[in-house]
Parts: C-alpha cells; sequence; structure tokens
C-alpha cells in the first residue's frame, strides 16, 4: 500500500479546491446571465412580457358562461380585417385562443396599431389578454396577409349578470415621424 505525503495531499487538495471555486463562480455568472438571455430570446420570438398581466385569480368559474363577440374594424385604412372565429362561449377565468387575419390591400407598407374597446365599457376591467397582436405595433408590408392570435380570459369575478361582452379591435395606421 503506498502513503501521499501530506504535503503532496495538501496541495491536490487545494487544486481542487481551486477548480471547485471556478466551477460556482462559473455557474453564479451563468445564473445571472441568463436574465438579459431569457429577455433577447423573448424579443426574438415575438414575447413582449412587459405587457403580459399578472393573475390574481385563476379560478375558473364553471357554474356560468359568457358570450364573447368578436369585431374588427379598420379606422381609415382600406385594409381587409375581420375576426376568424366571430365569437366564443367561455366560462370565467378560462383563457381561450381566437384568430384575428388581415390583409394589406395598399400598395406600400403599413405599421399600424390595434386597440381594444369593449362593450359594455366597464367590461374592459374584466378582459385579461396573456397574448395579443395589440402588445406591439405591426408592419405589414404591400399584399401582405396575416393570422394574429389573442389569448384572453373573462376574469372570474366579473359580475354575474355580464353575460355577453363584445371584444372589438380597430387597426390605426401609425403615423411617420
Amino acid at each position: 500500500m503506498s502513503t501521499v505525503p501530506v504535503d503532496d495531499l495538501a496541495a491536490r487538495n487545494r487544486v481542487m479546491l481551486k477548480k471547485i471555486l471556478v466551477i460556482c463562480a462559473g455557474m453564479l455568472a451563468f445564473a445571472f446571465a441568463m436574465v438579459p438571455i431569457y429577455r433577447q430570446v423573448c424579443k426574438a420570438v415575438g414575447i413582449n412580457q412587459e405587457r403580459v398581466l399578472g393573475s390574481s385569480n385563476t379560478q375558473v368559474d364553471a357554474s356560468r358562461t359568457v358570450e364573447v363577440d368578436l369585431v374588427a374594424a379598420t379606422s381609415g385604412l382600406p385594409w381587409k380585417f375581420e375576426a376568424l372565429d366571430r365569437s366564443v362561449r367561455m366560462h370565467p377565468g378560462e383563457y381561450v385562443t381566437v384568430r384575428y387575419r388581415v390583409e394589406n390591400d395598399l400598395g406600400r407598407p403599413v405599421v399600424s396599431q390595434a386597440v381594444m374597446s369593449t362593450a359594455p365599457e366597464s367590461a374592459e376591467q374584466y378582459i385579461e389578454k396573456l397574448q395579443c397582436f395589440c402588445f406591439t405595433r405591426q408592419t405589414l408590408a404591400p399584399g401582405e396577409v396575416r393570422e394574429m392570435p389573442v389569448v384572453f380570459r373573462v376574469k372570474a369575478d366579473a359580475p354575474r349578470d355580464m353575460q355577453s361582452i363584445v371584444l372589438s379591435y380597430s387597426f390605426l395606421e401609425v403615423p411617420r415621424s
């Protein structure tokens, strides 16, 4: 049986400790780097985390339903814009995905922004959007056609007598600066 001198063992332990400390420092640096990397990935795939709304009540109220009629309009833009899903029946608290379709009929690129409105007006405070084309400006090339989803819910704490909501989006051209 061979024995390792104490001085040699202490030197090897110090080397191992240094390696472990370097690995730990690298892991810590990587953890801090994940936040900006995550933001860049979200930006690249079009997820705008600043506009994702927090949720205070995630319970679905299966005891009732709300009818949401979907409307599309263009304000001064000669575009074709329509809700592919004309209406949806849902339980308050339940997330649903609906689709809109837009086509730029102009012979030039257009930068636009969609604005949401509701009827009754008080319903807006009970609409919670997780994903929406209205979060960012949309640039459409001449003749471009795009399908755009909206993921939303009617909050479970919406008044019980609110059984029907109209959810309307209007596209407005963003003035050139």
